[in-house]
């Protein structure tokens, strides 16, 4: 897409927060922001976790969600990249990428910072699309108190 936008690549490094746990948030400020989100986890177990979590996660707060009838969900759990549910937002766990990332507006890449093949993994993906054009990674690291800050 000649004169676009890129796709903003966050790599969100969770030292404070297991990136499960840091999911709600971000997917809730991401809906309140209008995006449709799709959450992507190899991990069928980490997406029925997930699933429940996103339910449990703040009894005084509703994130609309499900693993079924995509086009009705505003936050899709699947184990594909492909934006089913129209999502402009993805939010990836479990160290792993789509093959195009600019299929999205946005990606946020959460990794656990205390984990050296999590580290390793985001070290790997920083490289390959640091050199690839049409996405820009950006940087985030959790604060002392688990808010972002971006770095660099």
């Amino acid at each position: 897409m000649i004169g676009a936008a890129p796709t903003s690549v966050g790599f969100y490094h969770c030292t404070r927060s297991r990136p499960f746990d840091v999911v709600p948030v971000l997917a809730g400020k991401a809906v309140e922001a209008g995006h449709r989100v799709l959450i992507h986890s190899a991990d069928s177990g980490e997406l029925d976790a997930l699933d429940s979590h996103l339910w449990t996660y703040d009894p005084g707060s509703f994130l609309p969600h499900g693993r079924d009838n995509p086009a009705a969900q505003p936050i899709f759990l699947t184990d594909d990249f492909a934006p089913a549910n129209g999502a402009d937002l993805l939010i990836s766990l479990g160290g792993k990428l789509p093959g195009d990332p600019a299929a999205f507006a946005r990606v946020l890449y959460l990794f656990d910072g205390n984990d050296e093949d999590s580290l390793a993994a985001a070290r790997a993906h920083w490289r390959a699309l640091k050199a690839r054009e049409g996405v820009e990674p950006v940087y985030w690291t959790q604060g002392e108190k688990g808010g972002w800050q971006k770095a660099g």
